[in-house]
């Protein structure tokens, strides 16, 4: 069955995301638990406190399992521009077009709320998902050496500006 976009909390999720996550990192950069277990707190935080006139949250299902992820937290957006977060899709998946298409509803989002801000944290040696966030408009604009994730990287913040 064909990849769909659905807007909003799928049953699951939660987990599925964390999981995809996990299972990508892990033996990319050796991220472990503390990593997989930020990764399914902040993301429940985010569904629990979710208002859909400031957040975005979109899933890419095939057969109702929930094969990639991203989400626009605007909970911050007057201080520091709305936040992309939880961009992932799966190992079967990576390379459809699908995180195209994930990152373009968050832009399209964006643009639609008027953020004129955004931006993401990354780390160094994603080159397919920085030609993406290139693709859309962001540029690095920070880097630091860091080991929020469990694991030593130098991570990157990318951002977005746009005229409102």
């Amino acid at each position: 069955m064909a990849l769909t976009i659905h807007a909003g909390y799928v049953p699951g999720c939660i987990g599925r995301v964390a999981e995809l996550h996990a299972r990508y990192y892990h033996p990319l950069v050796g991220f472990g638990l503390p990593f997989e277990a930020q990764v399914a707190r902040g993301l429940a935080d985010f569904c629990e406190r979710f208002d859909a006139q400031r957040d975005g949250l979109w899933f890419a299902l095939q057969d109702g399992v929930v094969q990639g992820s991203i989400a626009i937290d605007g909970s911050h957006v007057e201080e520091d521009g709305a936040h992309l977060r939880w961009f992932i899709t799966s190992d079967a998946t990576r390379g459809s077009g699908i995180g195209q298409q994930l990152l373009a509803t968050a832009m399209d989002f964006c643009a639609a709320q008027n953020y004129s801000r955004v931006y993401l944290w990354t780390f160094e040696g994603l080159a397919a998902a920085r030609h993406l966030y290139q693709k859309h408009g962001f540029a690095l604009v920070h880097q630091q050496a860091g080991t929020q994730w469990g694991g030593e990287v130098r991570e990157q913040k990318f951002e977005r500006r746009s005229p409102v």
